[in-house]
């Protein structure tokens, strides 16, 4: 599906080869058949208007919406495990399912890297693709109110995959579930993080058990790894 390869490229760092292979990724989106035409219409915006802008700018407005905080993290199992053992292991089964169909990575590659796992399911047939778009679909939806949310026009990306992963979204449990976050990409929130990280080191230095528990309820609210189930006819 090159709409799955399209969406991979303008989700990854927007490099200067973005910018000199501009044309092909535009001829890519007049071939793109699985997708609406008004769907498509607001892809080509996006890219236009990315294109538009100046690459240190664009890069440096990446690292900010993506390179901060969980909640718009593209590490998919940031998402589902957080910092638990079980990423581990969902790391090594993942990896496995890219071995099995040639896919390589690069050694500073993680697996769940969004655009990676979109450029492997871009080389399976069209069902096992959406087979495996609906497994992320709970990610995505909530991806995408974030980033409305930020008025971010990146949301428009993960429209259209929640459109090709043909799931019908229950908008109501995806805005309660972002309704009370914490904003997690503030300085005082990043400030908050490497705090947190100090008192777990100092914790096992044998630091008092008061001081953790009064420094996690400062967290209150602030963005969790939960996989919750959004689709229409499911269950929080």
């Amino acid at each position: 599906m090159i709409e799955l390869v399209i969406v991979s490229r303008l989700l990854e760092y927007p490099d200067a080869a973005l910018w000199q292979h501009q044309q092909e990724c535009y001829d890519a989106l007049a071939s793109a058949e699985h997708l609406p035409k008004a769907q498509l219409a607001k892809i080509t915006v996006f890219l236009r208007d990315l294109l538009n802008q100046d690459p240190l700018d664009a890069q440096s407005a990446y690292s900010e919406l993506f390179d901060r905080g969980r909640a718009t993290s593209l590490l998919l199992f940031e998402h589902v495990h957080g910092e638990s053992r079980d990423r581990g292991q969902a790391m090594v089964d993942l990896l496995g399912q890219y071995e099995q169909h040639g896919l390589e990575l690069d050694s500073r590659e993680l697996p769940d890297h969004l655009p990676l796992y979109l450029e492997y399911l871009a080389q399976l047939p069209a069902a096992e693709a959406i087979g495996g778009l609906q497994d992320i679909a709970p990610i995505l939806a909530l991806l995408s109110a974030r980033l409305t949310q930020r008025e971010s026009h990146y949301a428009v990306l993960f429209d259209a995959l929640l459109v090709l992963a043909n799931t019908v979204i229950d908008n109501q449990k995806v805005a309660e579930k972002i309704a009370d976050e914490a904003r997690d990409d503030t300085p005082q929130a990043l400030d908050a993080v490497w705090e947190e990280e100090q008192v777990k080191f100092f914790a096992e230095q044998g630091c008092g058990e008061s001081e953790i528990t009064n420094h996690q309820r400062r967290f209150a609210g602030a963005v969790a790894p939960q996989y919750l189930n959004i689709t229409t006819g499911g269950q929080q």
